[in-house]
């Protein structure tokens, strides 16, 4: 449709919605240091009872990359902890990598290049049916941070990303534990973090191993900064924080992790492969001597993979790793400052899964998904948390079946704040993700009230402006061939309404005030409706109004 049948949408809401991205929060605090007493059980999930659609659609904005309305009527009809099961059970779809090659881009003429990347990250995140794994793995992709601009060593950026990918999607429902030990074999972040070729020291030349993972394994995928207790509150010594680790640990570490390469077949790059195999070990790059850091010892002369993965036992059982990835994963998923007895709650389930495993991330999961202040309504300034926007388009698109009839889903790469969205999968500007976890809006009501808002790290008055441009084009128009069905909207669009509770259900969980919907439905009355093409317009108008709503853009 062209441009000039589309009317122009009203500026107030959009003007409130960015309003609202400077100065609403979206989360509560950490909590202080009380050192935490008996390890607290889980809390039960609510008795059962019929579920409202409302209540559905909510929890589907937690544990998926979107929601149609049938998807809403499925988790109403089997309840939440029957919809996770389900979802865990359900076979992977298809890689990324695969995707890859079906397309032919592991045609020489690629290599260099990251063409094909961006095109299968949104295929999956907007159209794969295991819609649960899909959102536990972009959780996992922003706690453990590879961008696939850097992947610069031996060509094929796009298959190293896809490779990347997919481990992730491997365990999504798996054990942290393996996780880890396959993240530290991966070319993709051997590259990211600069550790593949890491050699062992040279006395002559004075040369020491780069320390590049070995920081970032600590401070940003295990334990932190600070001793936490099983809660994620700060252990406290005489009323100060205690620090996890120091240089000395970081230097010893890094030794550890020297040797790596590389697995490749006579020193061949022309066909990818070599990117989803684990690294290799180069033993005469190695160093074989002892290793002693947070108080414990990889012992000398240990082949390469044994001293890796003594080194990971060692950092695995320190117990901050519980309430550090736990706490994470709830900011990811349900709420930017959960308090410290759901913290608490899920840690305890990540020490043990009930028979006695841990780091069962599918336990994890499901805790922290079915907990009682996930599943509440938040109805303090502290609760909920920001929509990120990866999630505000693929949460449209899931809603309305969108379609990319080429295959190609040529969504490209959308971290532009001024024209796209601000952020695009794999794509963050450092190791520390697009956003800290911990946060604070400078000089503002989130800051005053001692909470933490991470999504508001990439938002200003650019990205605002920026994502509501961009969404009413996409709305509207769709990008390149990916466009929405929205037939189940026309039968409504005559009756503002009507159209307006639908879409308040699916696409916000029936979070948007009567103020809100009182200001879009005068802005939609205003509009014809005596045509198809008018019913259309009243159609995207709704839609983008939505999500530019503050009520909207903050999930509580």
């Amino acid at each position: 449709m062209s441009d000039d049948t589309l009317s122009p949408i009203p500026a107030l809401p959009a003007a409130l919605a960015g309003a609202a991205l400077l100065t609403a929060c979206g989360g509560g605090g950490s909590g202080g240091g009380s050192p935490v007493q008996p390890v607290p059980s889980p809390a039960p999930s609510p008795t059962p009872a019929p579920l409202a659609s409302n209540e559905a659609a909510r929890f589907l904005a937690q544990a998926s990359m979107g929601a149609t309305r049938a998807d809403i009527g499925q988790v109403q009809n089997q309840g939440y902890a029957a919809w996770l099961e389900a979802q865990f059970n359900m076979a992977p779809t298809p890689s990324r990598w695969d995707w890859l090659i079906s397309k032919g881009y592991n045609n020489a003429t690629y290599k260099n290049s990251e063409t094909g990347f961006d095109n299968v990250v949104w295929f999956k995140l907007l159209n794969a049916g295991d819609t649960l794994r899909q959102r536990m793995t972009l959780a996992l992709s922003e706690i453990l941070v590879v961008s696939v601009s850097s992947l610069n060593s031996g060509g094929w950026r796009q298959f190293a990303g896809a490779a990347w990918l997919d481990l992730l999607e491997s365990y999504a429902f798996g054990n942290y534990r393996q996780l880890l030990s396959a993240v530290s074999k991966s070319p993709a972040m051997g590259m990211y973090l600069t550790f593949r070729g890491n050699l062992k020291a040279n006395a002559t030349t004075g040369a020491l191993p780069d320390e590049n993972y070995a920081r970032e394994l600590l401070q940003l995928f295990t334990i932190g900064l600070v001793q936490l207790n099983l809660d994620g509150t700060p252990v406290l010594k005489n009323g100060a924080i205690v620090e996890t680790y120091t240089q000395d640990d970081i230097t010893q570490l890094a030794r550890v992790f020297t040797g790596w390469d590389f697995d490749l077949a006579g020193g061949d790059t022309s066909p990818p492969d070599f990117l989803r195999r684990p690294m290799a070990m180069v033993a005469s790059r190695h160093e074989t001597g002892a290793s002693s850091f947070l108080g414990q010892t990889v012992g000398a002369g240990l082949d390469g993979a044994a001293a890796l993965e003594r080194a990971l036992d060692i950092i695995y059982a320190h117990p901050n790793v519980a309430p550090f990835v736990s706490k994470q994963l709830i900011q990811r998923l349900v709420t930017s400052n959960p308090s410290p007895a759901y913290v608490g709650r899920v840690a305890a389930v990540f020490e043990n899964d009930g028979s006695g495993a841990r780091g069962n991330l599918r336990a994890v999961l499901k805790a922290l998904l079915l907990d009682s202040e996930a599943r509440s309504l938040a109805t303090a300034a502290s609760g909920g948390k920001l929509r990120e926007p990866i999630l505000r388009l693929s949460g449209w698109a899931r809603a309305y079946n969108a379609g990319s009839p080429s295959g190609n889903w040529a969504i490209g790469n959308t971290s532009d704040p001024a024209s796209r969205l601000g952020q695009s999968p794999l794509r963050s500007p450092t190791v520390f993700n697009f956003f800290r976890p911990g946060y604070v809006p400078p000089n503002s009501g989130i800051a005053n009230a001692g909470l933490v808002a991470p999504e508001f790290q990439i938002t200003n008055e650019s990205a605002v402006i920026g994502y509501i441009n961009y969404m009413q084009r996409v709305v509207s128009r769709g990008w390149d061939d990916v466009t929405a069905d929205y037939s189940s909207l026309l039968p409504l669009a005559a009756d503002s309404k009507a159209l307006l509770d639908e879409i308040n259900t699916v696409l916000a969980a029936g979070q948007l005030g009567s103020d809100t919907l009182g200001t879009i439905r005068t802005a939609l009355d205003s509009m014809a409706s005596n045509t198809d093409t008018a019913k259309l317009n009243r159609i995207y108008a709704a839609l983008t109004l939505v999500m530019a709503a503050p009520d909207y853009l903050v999930l509580k």
